[in-house]
C-alpha cells in the first residue's frame, strides 16, 4: 500500500504519505528543521515491510501549505497538528519517531499524555536548547580561527544572512550536520522543500545560533514524567552530542541509548543501514 494526501490542520493542510500494507502498529515520523520537511527521513520507508510507515511534512515546509501567519510558528501548534493528524488518519496506536527538532515535538506532544502511544524513539535529540547551544559552542572553538573570526563578526553585526556567514557555517555543518556528499539533485530537492520563515522564526539564522522562540527551551526538568519505551539515538559526531543525548537518556526511565559511530545529525542518511537495523530491533522488541 502507497497513499499520500492532506490533512487540514490549524492554519492549512499538511501533506502526507503512507507505505505499507502490513498489521503491525504503524510508525509516524516527526522532521527535523524546524522547517526541514520529511525528505532526510526517507530512509525510513524500508520499514515499511513490516508495519505502515507515515511521513509528513509539517505545516510550511515541503508539500504542506505555507501560510504567512509567523504566528502559527509556535511548538504548541505543531503538537496539536500532530494530535489532528492522528485523528484523521485513524491512528489510535502508533510509534513516534523524532528527529532533531521533531524530538522537541516529540517530547511536548508526549507529556499531554496522548492514548495509543507504543514508543518513542528520540533521533538526534534537541531537549534543551541552552544545552545544545553549549555543545554548538563548544565544537565552534575547534573550527579554523579564520572561520570563527567570521561566524563571530556576522552574528555581533546581524550579518547572518551574509553569502560570508552561510560559506563559514559549512566547515560546522560538513563536521557535525553531515559527513558524506549529498547528490546535487537531492540537495536542490531539500533546499525547495526547506521552510524557511519557519526555521527563522523559530531556531535563528543557524544552527549554532539560536534566537527564534525555541531558544529557551528546555524539557529536562520533565522528561522523567516520559512512561513510554524510549530510544535515544545520535552519531559520534553529531551536533546532539553523545554527552547530551546520554543526559537525556538517563533522565528516562528503562530508555535505551544507541550511538553511531561513523555520522554526525544524519545517521539515516550517513549510516543507513545500521540506523535501519537498530529503530527496527527497538520497535521489534518493544511488541515482542
Amino acid at each position: 500500500m502507497h497513499k499520500e494526501g492532506f490533512v487540514q490542520v490549524e492554519g492549512g493542510r499538511v501533506w502526507y504519505q503512507m507505505s505499507g500494507d502490513v498489521t503491525k502498529t504503524p510508525l509516524v515520523v516527526l522532521h527535523g528543521g524546524p522547517g526541514s520537511a520529511h525528505l532526510s527521513m526517507r530512509p525510513l520507508s524500508a520499514l515499511a515491510d513490516e508495519r505502515p510507515v507515515i511521513l509528513y511534512d509539517q505545516l510550511g515546509c515541503g508539500q504542506s501549505d505555507r501560510p504567512t501567519d509567523k504566528s502559527l510558528w509556535r511548538i504548541d501548534r505543531f503538537v496539536r497538528e500532530l494530535a489532528t493528524l492522528r485523528t484523521a488518519l485513524d491512528l489510535e496506536k502508533v510509534h513516534l519517531l523524532g528527529h532533531s527538532w521533531g524530538t522537541m515535538l516529540l517530547a511536548d506532544y508526549l507529556l499531554t499524555e496522548p492514548e495509543g502511544v507504543k514508543s518513542a524513539v528520540f533521533s538526534s535529540p534537541c531537549l534543551s536548547a541552552p544545552r545544545w547551544m553549549a555543545d554548538a559552542m563548544r565544537y565552534r572553538r575547534d573550527l579554523p580561527e579564520e572561520i570563527q573570526n567570521i561566524l563571530n563578526a556576522c552574528e555581533a553585526s546581524g550579518d547572518t544572512d551574509s553569502a560570508a556567514y552561510k560559506e563559514a557555517s559549512k566547515a560546522y555543518m560538513n563536521k557535525h550536520v553531515c559527513r558524506i556528499e549529498i547528490p546535487a539533485e537531492q540537495r536542490q530537492a531539500r533546499n525547495a522543500a526547506f521552510g524557511a520563515a519557519v526555521y527563522n522564526t523559530m531556531w535563528g539564522p543557524s544552527e549554532f545560533f539560536a534566537t527564534g522562540n525555541l531558544k529557551d527551551y528546555d524539557r529536562t526538568s520533565r522528561l522523567p514524567e516520559i512512561d513510554v519505551p524510549a530510544l535515544f539515538t545520535c552519531g559520534h559526531y553529531d551536533e546532539a552530542s553523545p554527552d547530551s543525548t546520554r543526559y537525556y537518556h538517563s533522565l528516562v526511565p528503562g530508555s535505551r541509548f544507541h550511538v553511531f559511530s561513523n555520522s554526525a545529525h544524519m545517521p539515516q542518511v550517513e549510516q543507513t543501514d545500521e540506523y535501519i537495523r537498530v529503530i527496527r530491533t527497538f520497535l521489534q522488541d518493544v511488541e515482542a
